[in-house]
């Protein structure tokens, strides 16, 4: 091969490196990875700085009335007539069901019966006293020790039955005042929720009560806590209650009552969500809230519980969460979409702080309108963006970037610009021309192999090739 068409060739092969690592460059440097299925999600500004973009915990709960009554039943009585039914609107003092007293009747007849013998042995103990007395006494003082000691015995008797007697008495009284309670009466004004008739003692620890009485007037909201993040709740503790199917209907309560003696029964179909429970295994206990107003909740109704932390409160202007904000020594920024679809670095301005909602006030740099994505290691300048989740396409280097496409230094860490540790830009896979020399490195190995070859084949180093080009590019003579 001529000298000139061997620099020619070689020309051709500089060019196309410097053209491919080029192009290389300004897409790394560009933050691009040259992999087109790069897209990232992005959410306006303004659902962001809506009332539910806090990052709050749930709890699940459940519109319950003020105050409910269980009434148990004595075990021991049979129950004789029911006088109400199950829906039935009952007020205090209304009969609810009555006990069958004949038992007890029949004890305390048998009672009064004892009753009256030991208050005969009492008078028959103290008729034998009055005679031992008289006997006694007409006796010399040396012979009536005796007659003392069967005095003593008698009175001892006496008392032992007159105790008896008032314990028997206490007796009767009980059962008299079980006799006088025989009907069972409602204690507040309310809606008859249920009545167990076959109610028994129950190791299943679901509710045995015989009947059970709902409060009508004011609610209350039953919650439910996981034993994991009971610790973030206290008494006296504000809350704001949201409506399941418009989160924008709120109410505002107070924590009333944690109870952590009483676990809630897994069984009882009520609605749990506890976000950050950890463990769907956690021990789970109820706690109640009291409300400030109960307009437009009706008996039953399911409702998100969270914790009061001002998210409800109004503010001008743009305030977003901090972690969308990432901050460098005096600048701060935010990972926004351009009017090409495409990520940028926005700068913004940066006013109050909220501490309670971990929110900063945006004074100039975005607008309600502006689309953001929340920061993640691999984001880059000019990857597409979308306001569709499900276009992401989570497989691709973005979301891998330790898989077999990344660029990694020799001890496996990749620098911010994608070069190696010794400064190289490596060039892409693919870089190669149609005579087969590679790309990156090895291109550049084959051109100094090429230019080995030329000097030995030709006796003549790269200056020399220039200087026979031009020589041949002379004019005779």
């Amino acid at each position: 091969m001529s000298k000139k068409k061997v620099g020619i060739a070689l020309a051709v092969v500089i060019i196309i490196a410097a053209a491919g690592g080029g192009a290389w460059y300004l897409l790394k440097g560009n933050g691009a990875v040259g992999n087109s299925a790069d897209k990232v999600y992005v959410e306006t500004v303004s659902s962001l700085n809506s009332t539910n973009s806090g990052a709050q915990n749930r709890y699940s709960g459940i519109v319950e009335p003020q105050e409910s009554w269980k009434v148990n039943k004595e075990e021991e009585r049979q129950i004789k007539e029911v006088f109400v039914q199950e829906g039935d609107m009952v007020e205090e003092g209304t009969p609810l069901f009555e006990y069958d007293m004949e038992e007890v009747k029949s004890e305390i007849s048998q009672a009064n019966l004892e009753l009256e013998g030991m208050q005969n042995e009492i008078t028959d103990y103290q008729n034998q006293i009055n005679q031992l007395s008289k006997e006694r006494n007409s006796l010399p003082e040396a012979d009536r020790f005796e007659y003392t000691a069967e005095i003593q015995e008698k009175e001892n008797s006496i008392k032992q039955t007159q105790y008896n007697i008032e314990s028997k008495k206490a007796e009767i009284q009980k059962k008299q005042e079980s006799i006088d309670n025989a009907v069972v009466t409602s204690k507040l004004a309310g809606v008859v929720k249920s009545i167990n008739k076959s109610s028994a003692d129950s190791m299943s620890g679901e509710d045995d009560s015989y009947m059970t009485i709902l409060a009508v007037g004011d609610f209350r909201v039953k919650g439910t806590v996981s034993e994991t993040n009971i610790q973030m709740l206290s008494e006296e503790q504000p809350v704001i209650l949201r409506s399941r199917i418009d989160e924008e209907q709120t109410w505002n309560g107070t924590i009333t009552k944690i109870d952590t003696q009483n676990e809630v029964n897994e069984n009882n179909n009520e609605v749990y969500m506890d976000s950050g429970s950890g463990s769907e295994t956690a021990t789970k206990y109820p706690f109640y809230v009291s409300l400030e107003s109960t307009d437009g909740l009706i008996m039953g109704q399911h409702l998100f519980i969270e914790l009061d932390q001002g998210q409800t409160e109004q503010k001008e202007g743009i305030w977003l969460f901090e972690g969308y904000i990432i901050q460098e020594e005096e600048a701060a920024y935010v990972w926004a979409s351009n009017e090409n679809n495409k990520l940028e670095k926005r700068i913004v301005e940066l006013g109050e702080y909220d501490e309670e909602l971990a929110e900063y006030q945006i004074v100039s740099g975005l607008t309600e309108e502006d689309t953001i994505a929340f920061p993640m290691e691999g984001l880059y300048e000019g990857v597409t963006t979308v306001t569709d989740a499900d276009e992401v396409d989570y497989d691709s280097p973005l979301y891998n970037p330790e898989g077999e496409d990344g660029e990694t230094s020799e001890d496996g860490e990749a620098s911010s610009d994608g070069s190696t540790e010794d400064g190289v830009m490596p060039l892409e896979e693919g870089m190669v021309d149609e005579s087969g020399v590679p790309g990156g490195t090895d291109m550049m190995e084959g051109m100094e192999s090429s230019e080995e070859d030329t000097s030995d084949g030709d006796g003549a180093n790269e200056a020399d090739t220039n200087e026979g080009q031009d020589s041949e590019q002379e004019p005779e003579g």
